[in-house]
């Protein structure tokens, strides 16, 4: 210890920390200059991310994610390379860094295929928040899309959290995309009643609601002769948020019609004949 000392106190001891600081002077003086240009260039690329007009097609929530996701990228590489300006080992550290993404990649491996689900959501959008879908084997309005689940809202206010991987690896039905859709019925008549009869009371029907489109032209036909009845079929086009209202109110006109204008509507029935 008294050796450490004297040594300490000699000119040699004064030489060589003379030395230290000025070579790692130098480093740390250009590992500031570095650390301070690389900041202001990451600042400057997240705001060109969030305001760019070529970005403004993304969706709000995709846009986000890549300047969280570019802004962590950068951060990342202006560690290494201030590591590299004060001589750490960088090799090493990669293969470890490495080492460790692969093991929490695989650890992880159900929730990665999840985060990939919402990118192609975010990016290809099959749907929208506000959108009636069915996928996976739900069905319900989309009330939020994240990275990672979607969230539907059925018609009886139930929530249902479904991970995106589920949802972009089966078949997305939206009932929202296009701005009319077809409403289709199936009614039946006995074989006793007159078919031109029976069309013209639901051809009436359906045609004189107010919310029914006139063009494409209505559609009322005789689609099958079932072993118990006619089966007529009745096919308009509607503004998608008029589907459900248009669905029923016909579905209601057309038995109210029927009654009153003594059209049978059969119950399936079957004949045997007993041979003596």
């Amino acid at each position: 210890m008294e050796k450490f000392l004297e040594w300490l106190s000699s000119a040699h001891a004064v030489e060589w920390a003379i030395d230290l600081i000025t070579s790692l002077g130098g480093k740390l003086l250009f590992s500031i200059l570095i650390l301070v240009i690389g900041l202001f260039l990451i600042r400057i690329i997240k705001k060109f991310i969030k305001k760019s007009q070529k970005l403004d097609k993304l969706d709000p929530s995709l846009r986000s994610f890549l300047s969280s996701f570019a802004s962590i990228a950068l951060y990342i590489v202006l560690f290494i390379t201030l590591a590299m300006v004060l001589g750490i080992p960088v090799t090493s550290f990669i293969t470890v860094l490495a080492t460790c993404g692969a093991a929490i990649g695989l650890a992880l491996q159900g929730s990665l295929s999840n985060f990939a689900g919402g990118l192609m959501i975010l990016l290809f959008k099959p749907f929208k928040v506000g959108d009636y879908i069915e996928a996976a084997g739900e069905g319900g309005t989309v009330s939020e899309i994240t990275v990672v689940y979607t969230v539907l809202l059925t018609p009886d206010n139930k929530q249902i959290t479904i991970p995106n991987g589920s949802i972009t690896n089966a078949v997305i039905k939206n009932y929202s995309a296009k701005d009319t859709r077809r409403v289709d019925w199936v009614f039946t008549a006995d074989y006793s009643c007159d078919s031109d009869k029976v069309k013209a009371i639901i051809e009436k029907i359906v045609t004189s609601h107010k919310l029914v489109l006139k063009s494409p032209e209505a559609f009322v036909k005789v689609t099958k002769c079932a072993d118990s009845a006619v089966e007529y079929t009745a096919r308009v086009w509607v503004n998608s948020g008029d589907y459900w209202t248009v669905y029923f109110d016909i579905l209601e006109n057309v038995k109210k019609a029927f009654a009153e204008n003594n059209i049978i509507i059969p119950y399936p029935q079957m004949d045997v004949h007993v041979k003596q």
